[in-house]
Parts: C-alpha cells; sequence; structure tokens
C-alpha cells in the first residue's frame, strides 16, 4: 500500500492520536512501543482513506492536469462570449433576409454551451484512461476527416487539414508508444482559441456592418459557417 501523507487526513491522525493516547493512559505501555504503533495506525489510515477516494483526481501528469484546467476555463469564457453575440445579434438582425444569419447564429451558440460539461466528461476520461489512446479510435478519427475532405470546400477544407495533420501526429505518438492525452487537449485547445477568434470577428463585423448591404451579410454568414465547421471538428475530437 502505497504511503500517503496523513496530514491530509484529519481522521487519520485523529486514530492515531487516540491510539497513542489509550495505550499510555489505559494499557501503561512505554513510550517506545505505543509511538510506532500510533504512527503506523495513522499511516495505515491515510492509506485506506486515500484510496477510497475517485480514482479520476489522481493524475500524474501535472502539465495534462493544468491543460484540462485551462481548457475547462476557456470553454465557459467561450459560452459566455458566444452568448453576448447571440443577444447582440436578436436585437439587431431583425429583418427577413437576415434571418439565415440569426439562426446559424443561434445554433452555434446552442453548440457552444454544450462545451464545458462534454470537457469536463473528457477530463474525466482522461483520468482513468491509459497514457495511449486507442490507436483504432485515433485512426477512425482520421478516416472520419478524410471523408469530409472530399466533399469540403474553402475555410471548412482549410480546418479539416489542420484537424487531419494534428491526428496523424497523434496517430505517430501512439505508435511510438507515447501519451497522446496531452496531444489531444492541445488539439481541444487550438480549437476552442480558433472559435474564440471567429467570434470576436463576427461581433466586430456585426457591429460595424451595414445591415442593409447583402455583401456585408454574406460575409458575416461565411465566417458563421466557419464557426460551424470549426465547432464540427470539436464534436470529433470530444466525442471519442
Amino acid at each position: 500500500m502505497k504511503l500517503v501523507n496523513p496530514l491530509y487526513y484529519p481522521l487519520a491522525v485523529l486514530l492515531g492520536g487516540i491510539s497513542l493516547f489509550f495505550g499510555v493512559r489505559f494499557l501503561q505501555l512505554p513510550s517506545q512501543i505505543v509511538l510506532p504503533i500510533a504512527s503506523g495506525i495513522t499511516l495505515i489510515s491515510a492509506s485506506i482513506l486515500k484510496s477510497r477516494e475517485p480514482k479520476y483526481f489522481e493524475l500524474a501528469n501535472s502539465e495534462l492536469e493544468q491543460e484540462i484546467h485551462a481548457v475547462h476555463t476557456a470553454a465557459v469564457a467561450l459560452v459566455k462570449q458566444s452568448d453576448n453575440l447571440r443577444l447582440e445579434a436578436k436585437n439587431i438582425l431583425t429583418d427577413s433576409f437576415q434571418i439565415e444569419l440569426l439562426t446559424g447564429l443561434e445554433i452555434n451558440s446552442d453548440r457552444i454551451a454544450t462545451l464545458p460539461p462534454k470537457i469536463d466528461t473528457v477530463a474525466v476520461n482522461l483520468y482513468g484512461n491509459t497514457p495511449i489512446l486507442s490507436l483504432s479510435s485515433l485512426q477512425q478519427q482520421l478516416q472520419e476527416v478524410e471523408q469530409k475532405l472530399n466533399v469540403s470546400s474553402g475555410v471548412a477544407k482549410e480546418h479539416l487539414n489542420q484537424l487531419a495533420d494534428s491526428l496523424r501526429r497523434n496517430i505517430k505518438l501512439a505508435q511510438d508508444g507515447e501519451d497522446t492525452r496531452l496531444a489531444r487537449i492541445i488539439n481541444i485547445s487550438t480549437l476552442i482559441q480558433d472559435c474564440t477568434g471567429v467570434l470576436q470577428q463576427l461581433q466586430t463585423k456585426l457591429r460595424a456592418a451595414d445591415l442593409t448591404d447583402s455583401q456585408q451579410i454574406n460575409e458575416l454568414q461565411l465566417l458563421s459557417d466557419g464557426l460551424n465547421s470549426l465547432l464540427e471538428n470539436l464534436d470529433l475530437l470530444i466525442r471519442k
């Protein structure tokens, strides 16, 4: 059984103290005998208490743990940014020829709202998984991306090419026996950052655009479509 710091477990310290008091006061044993026994009880109790904690709270890779927290924080910030954009868009996109753009923004916002709990699920799975993700799972992801590439164009194709490159690197890591969990989280983090950038562009252009100009509406629509393609790639990484 792995020894742990008993100071993190007050109940273990209490049990050790009680055994020390009982041995000296009631059994009248010498301290040279009671102290080692009390210390052993404290350490064993702490180890037992630690073993009953949820396993996903244990992570040897501190860099991975920091990246997980950063990704969750970024996802929560993205939700807030998306909600603000949705509210602004609903207030100013009121004409019939603007409805398609508004609908796309609202759909993207709904999808973004689901990211934090999905990322929490990914994090829990990473805590419990072996360091090497299933090679077959990574290859399946790459196959799906390559199939989408055959029917994609423009910004969506560019995003898919970037994701395919990342997946190929992860497959190489898995084949070499390397830990692919950090690479997966970094890929998710990169896509969230890309989403944040596109949302910022949308918000800036929406505020400055002449919303009676169909060409400027089309430019906003292209940005919304680009955000949609990024969110599809995120879904692919998160659900596997």
